[in-house]
């Protein structure tokens, strides 16, 4: 067997030396001692191996020269000496295949590939010329039989062999986060435009992980939010980027419509106004839009009329809220209070919806428990009323319109109960001014008020006040149409004063709101009767004497009216000659022997 420079095989202890000084080589390249011998010249030249080039095969030395008798004389050998190369690649041939080498050896000339690749400015400074790489010899072939072996680098081209099968290039560069992160927002955009947000989300969450203060990548996952129906979300991705980048027209006006998807048109147009240059008046109308109904829905609110139109402006500017988006709080609050203001007995209802619904989002919301509270007073049950009133107070002492409302119903409960008290102690005068002080209390309670008004006119027919007590128990039927109690006291007043065909009619108005309730065809049967009664003539009356007079007196009142009412004493007085008629009638009926008289 040949080696190189036809000289005789080192012997098994110089070879084993040579070895390692080649692994020692990596320390002393790292930390190279100083040597004052100059360096030894050499060709630059790569066409003809240079003398102190070392081949990644073991070499046998000159006969001459003595092996390093010690460890500490290897590492006292200068990095320049003739025989030696600082660069650990001088260990190895560069024509060797990369996956030949050793794996820290492959790692250098991976890096070294990915700097030269990262290098912005190729160019030579100062217009040098570029120095040329040097032509690469010939690629040294593996040797393929191992029987007589093959100096490295002596195999002709025909017969190099292919290299080692692998999938991809091991000096290819790893991508930078940066393109890991720009290939996340393409994959974002894509997904975007094919309208699947939720994929979109995730490419776009991915490249804020790993550029948490890109403006650019938060804005977009910031669309796909909004158009998820996710815009508290958006929200939050929104106000990080315009933080992030203030003067961004686009990431402001994407902002601006997350406010009004949400319902908060003032900071949608005050973000407006940061925009320059200033955005189109159609980008700004769905807010002014909204903002414009809220305020005409409070503004009504505050007059206290016309909440029909009240509810109409809050669903007009319902409908600006972005897809999937709630209704604000303070606006669920302004639709319950416009339906507690209606006082019926299905806006009750609806306020009582709107009072439960806020409740199951926050049980302890003290608005919300005031609304339930209200609804409840509205409907008469006052100690439950007290009770919402009282939790609200528990949630926020603090909270003025608990307190409010709690001392109203309170006061309140507290007047009708004196008043009722008056009343079966038989105190009518009494009772009649503690219902009257109760109805001052809380003019805005129909409910409340109408059964204080019915309680007064219940007194004023005890005391003979059948006017009065009508006028009440009209009052109290419209603030509550459906409350019977009241039509039944107002049929009795108007039968009282001698109306029964008024009170005929109020009571069969009773009948068919209450079908079912027997007393009232009772008291249907009595008053027809009554009225029967009323429209006979009542001849004794007529003539103004008693039930029991004999035929002298009739005769004598019937020639002291024919004096006064004879129409020729009364001329084109209808009245008198209709009076006259009908005292005619009645002496002629009372003196007929056959007359007997009806049983009143």
């Amino acid at each position: 067997m040949k080696f190189f420079g036809n000289k005789k095989p080192a012997s098994k202890k110089n070879a084993s030396a040579s070895s390692a000084s080649v692994e020692d080589d990596v320390p002393q390249s790292q930390s190279p001692s100083v040597h004052a011998d100059p360096p030894p010249a050499y060709s630059s030249t790569n066409s003809s191996p240079s003398p102190t080039k070392r081949s990644s095969r073991p070499v046998s030395h000159h006969k001459d020269a003595k092996p390093p008798s010690s460890r500490s004389s290897r590492l006292s050998r200068h990095s320049t000496d003739a025989g030696y190369s600082s660069r650990r690649s001088s260990k190895y041939d560069p024509d060797t295949h990369p996956l030949n080498l050793p794996p820290e050896e492959r790692e250098r000339k991976r890096l070294s590939a990915m700097s030269a690749k990262m290098d912005v400015d190729p160019q030579p400074v100062n217009g040098a010329a570029s120095p040329q790489p040097p032509k690469p010899s010939s690629n040294p072939s593996a040797q393929k039989n191992f029987a007589v072996p093959i100096p490295n680098g002596n195999m002709s081209n025909d017969e190099a062999p292919a290299p080692p099968p692998h999938k991809s290039n091991p000096s290819s560069p790893v991508p930078t986060p940066l393109e890991d992160a720009e290939t996340y927002k393409t994959n974002g955009n894509r997904f975007f435009k094919e309208k699947n947000y939720p994929k979109a989300i995730e490419q776009y969450s991915k490249a804020v992980d790993l550029f948490p203060n890109s403006a650019t990548y938060l804005g977009n996952r910031a669309a796909a939010y909004m158009s998820n129906g996710q815009y508290e979300a958006a929200l939050d991705d929104c106000s990080r980027a315009t933080d992030l980048d203030p003067n961004n027209a686009k990431v402001l006006l994407r902002l601006a419509r997350i406010y009004t998807g949400l319902g908060r048109p003032e900071e949608a147009l005050a973000t407006f106004s940061r925009i320059i240059p200033q955005p189109s008046a159609k980008d700004m109308a769905p807010a002014r839009e909204m903002l414009h109904h809220i305020k005409s829905a409070k503004d009504t609110l505050q007059r206290g009329s016309a909440m029909s139109m009240v509810l109409h402006a809050l669903d007009q500017a319902e409908r600006g809220l972005g897809h999937g988006v709630s209704k604000p709080r303070k606006w669920q609050l302004m639709r319950g209070e416009a339906y507690l203001k209606m006082g019926r007995e299905n806006s009750l209802g609806e306020a009582q919806g709107v009072a439960m619904s806020l409740l199951r989002n926050n049980n302890q919301d003290p608005e919300a428990l005031v609304l339930r509270g209200r609804v409840l007073y509205g409907q008469g049950e006052n100690e439950k009323a007290i009770q919402y009133f009282r939790m609200a107070c528990n949630c926020d002492p603090d909270f003025r319109d608990a307190v409010k409302w709690l001392r109203i119903v309170q006061k309140l409960d507290r007047m009708k109960e004196e008043g009722n008290a008056e009343f079966k102690a038989g105190r009518w005068q009494a009772a009649i001014q503690k219902y009257s002080d109760a109805l001052d209390i809380d003019p805005s309670n129909k409910s409340m008020n109408a059964k204080l008004l019915q309680n007064r006119a219940q007194c004023k027919i005890k005391l003979q006040l059948y006017e009065e007590a009508i006028a009440d128990s009209d009052r109290a039927v419209s603030l509550d149409p459906s409350y019977t109690k009241a039509r039944k006291t107002k049929a009795n007043a108007l039968g009282k004063t001698g109306n029964w065909e008024e009170s005929v009619r109020e009571w069969k108005a009773i009948q068919e709101l209450d079908p079912a309730d027997n007393s009232v065809r009772h008291e249907i049967r009595k008053a027809e009767l009554e009225m029967k009664k009323s429209l006979r003539k009542d001849y004794y009356k007529i003539m103004g004497i008693e039930k029991d007079a004999d035929a002298n007196e009739i005769k004598r009142a019937y020639r002291k009216m024919a004096v006064k009412l004879h129409p020729d004493k009364n001329p084109g007085d209808a009245e008198a000659e209709a009076k006259f008629k009908d005292m005619q009638e009645a002496y002629e009926t009372l003196s007929d022997p056959q007359y007997v008289p009806p049983f009143y």
